[in-house]
């Protein structure tokens, strides 16, 4: 399963008292910002679009053969090395993906700079295996002191990134073709959110999920709604977690904890089921979580959320209900 970890963790620091009081503390803390590391951003970026290339080319490649994808990713690396021009079929899949976690993690970026939050650039994750990347991450470098300003900023990435998401997934479907049983042939099988299946259910009526083949631009989006909805987890300082946090404050260390026991719960009878791998995954996301995203720093602010930010919540659990689904990845026969 590929992930992305959470897409912005701020690190939240007090600011110490001073005679000239909060505008002297902020005026400091605007001259003490680090600079943007932009060779790192482009290097990262520039290896994300080869290794999502690559994972690309072999979807379409599979795609246009209607054969199973065999994940054999090293075998493309080294048909890239070869024949650089393999890469070209990969574009589809790699600049829709690369558009949608763009659109996330800017959603963050611009939000945090509205109100004058101190954020990196994304950070592109590659991944030489399954999907070609991690994800994507921004750092947030300054403190936040609202719980609206933090709703704010953690809500503007799932959803701008689910709206990116929606163009390329009817597209990718539209060009998607019934191929009798593909999805069971192969070594892994994918998962169908619920917004996945309403539009192959308008796009194929009455076929079967497992005949439904789909083209590389809409695995893309698949992919794009699996990173929308694990951000969306109401844990710690996921997105999901801020989101939470703007609303019940510190009783989210309860709440994350409960969370985490069902993902734990749900691994357990995933492998309980024989589906070791969404089983496995679904666990060690759960670890992960336990270690790093647990914690979330506390905002003094007790303004309570306006009706409009409540709306917009409520748009953000009917973006992880469509998006989410029980077994992203399950091995095959």
């Amino acid at each position: 399963m590929s992930t992305n970890g959470p897409s912005f963790v701020p690190p939240f620091r007090v600011a110490e008292s001073s005679p000239e009081g909060g505008l002297f503390a902020f005026a400091e803390q605007i001259r003490a910002r680090p600079q943007q590391r932009y060779w790192l951003h482009a290097l990262l970026f520039l290896l994300t679009l080869v290794t999502t290339c690559v994972a690309g080319a072999g979807l379409a490649i599979s795609f246009r053969q209607n054969l199973p994808f065999d994940f054999e990713e090293f075998n493309g690396y080294i048909q890239m090395w070869h024949h650089p021009s393999y890469l070209l079929a990969g574009l589809p899949y790699s600049l829709t993906l690369l558009a949608i976690l763009l659109a996330h993690e800017f959603g963050h970026f611009l939000a945090a700079r509205y109100y004058d939050v101190d954020a990196t650039l994304p950070f592109f994750l590659p991944a030489p295996i399954l999907l070609g990347t991690f994800g994507a991450v921004i750092r947030i470098r300054s403190a936040i002191v609202s719980k609206r300003i933090l709703f704010d900023v953690g809500i503007a990435g799932p959803l701008a990134g689910f709206a990116v998401l929606l163009g390329p997934l009817i597209a990718g479907v539209a060009m998607s073709k019934v191929v009798h049983g593909v999805t069971q042939h192969g070594y892994l099988m994918f998962g169908t959110p619920l917004i996945l299946r309403l539009v192959e259910w308008v796009r194929f009526p009455g076929v079967p999920v497992t005949d439904i083949y789909l083209h590389p631009v809409a695995r893309a989006a698949w992919a794009g709604a699996l990173t929308t909805a694990l951000n969306l987890l109401p844990i710690g300082q996921l997105d999901g977690g801020h989101i939470l946090y703007a609303f019940v404050g510190d009783r989210i260390k309860h709440l994350s904890r409960l969370f985490v026991v069902a993902l734990v719960c749900l691994g357990g009878f995933q492998l309980f089921t024989s589906a070791f791998i969404t089983g496995y995954n679904w666990l060690f996301w759960s670890a992960l979580l336990l270690i790093f995203a647990m914690r979330h720093p506390v905002i003094v602010d007790p303004n309570p959320m306006t009706r409009a930010r409540t709306w917009l919540a409520m748009l953000a659990l009917l973006v992880f209900v469509l998006s989410f689904t029980v077994e992203p990845v399950t091995q095959g026969p």
